[in-house]
């Protein structure tokens, strides 16, 4: 009996802990500095405060376990509020707000998830929402395409 007790007790955990992964989202400028420092291609997460489907995004594909491992493994994962004029930082020696670099990036919609590969040069979009088996293919195609592995 104690033996099916400490099962049912690890499996719970293992549960609990599995459930609390997430993805490690950054600042732009962290990002930046983690891929110097280790190269890996950026997923920029451009939304708004009052974007429905970025919510959905939040909600649904972003805590999905197959996106939240994929997406820790392969990128720096940035989120990018495109309506901040407020918080500013350095960039290639330039001074940006998040507004204004969703802008250089020309984002037009949201959500839209910017790829940056890890010379900070090269840049592809995925616009829309999209669910996580969709998420995962536009990924992993712009990964098999070899955008970014140079």
């Amino acid at each position: 009996m104690k033996k099916l007790v400490f099962i049912g007790l690890l499996l719970l955990t293992a549960n609990f802990v599995q459930a609390q992964e997430k993805i490690e989202w950054l600042k732009f400028e962290e990002a930046v500095a983690a891929t110097e420092a280790n190269p890996k291609m950026l997923l920029v997460d451009v939304y708004t405060d009052w974007c429905g489907w970025c919510k959905k995004m939040d909600k649904e594909t972003f805590t999905d376990p197959d996106v939240i491992k994929y997406i820790n493994e392969k990128f720096y994962a940035v989120k990018m509020n495109a309506e901040d004029n407020k918080r500013e930082f350095d960039f290639k020696g330039k001074k940006y707000s998040e507004a204004k670099m969703a802008a250089a990036m020309r984002v037009q919609s949201y959500p839209n998830f910017v790829i940056i590969d890890p010379t900070l040069k090269n840049i592809t979009q995925m616009p829309g929402y999209r669910q996580p088996a969709e998420f995962l293919d536009g990924l992993g195609q712009i990964i098999h395409n070899g955008f970014g592995t140079k």
